[in-house]
């Protein structure tokens, strides 16, 4: 907590403000948790006091109000997500290639036409020779399993 009081109060924040920030950002490590597994708490917390600290400002600007983002807080963020969210995308696209493979073939054809190649129901049916009816009827299915396959992991 040291580290995030001393670049709040070097960005200027006053100690009610630095406090303000750091007890929204545990507040967000809290609900964040309760649905999701933080392996770097720390780290969490430094990204998003940092990111607190932009909302603050954008939001001061648009009212009008202009300061400067410290550079040290500026030098300190990174745009790129957090790992635990990258393991989280990750084992959903495991979870999903495999419910894909569940799938009947042409089901799962007819999906990755659809939702990955930016097909018409006109123009899958055309290609594969089938009903623009089969064709919604194979979407319907497929996203109707998927979407219960990819709820069983959070059970």
């Amino acid at each position: 907590m040291a580290t995030l009081r001393k670049v709040l109060r070097r960005a200027g924040r006053t100690v009610d403000e630095t406090d303000d920030l750091i007890q929204d950002a545990f507040v967000r490590l809290y609900m964040y948790r309760l649905s999701r597994q933080v392996n770097e708490p720390e780290a969490f917390l430094v990204r998003t006091v940092k990111n607190l600290y932009i909302d603050r400002v954008r939001q001061r600007s648009n009212r009008g109000v202009h300061e400067t983002l410290d550079p040290d807080v500026l030098a300190l963020i990174d745009p790129r997500p957090l790992p635990e969210d990258v393991l989280a995308d990750q084992q959903k696209l495991r979870r999903l290639t495999a419910g894909l493979a569940e799938l009947h073939p042409r089901t799962s054809e007819v999906l990755m036409l659809y939702r990955f190649e930016g097909c018409s129901h006109a123009q899958i049916g055309a290609r594969l020779g089938i009903s623009v009816s089969a064709v919604e009827k194979h979407i319907a299915k497929g996203v109707l399993f998927l979407t219960e396959w990819m709820s069983e992991e959070r059970s």
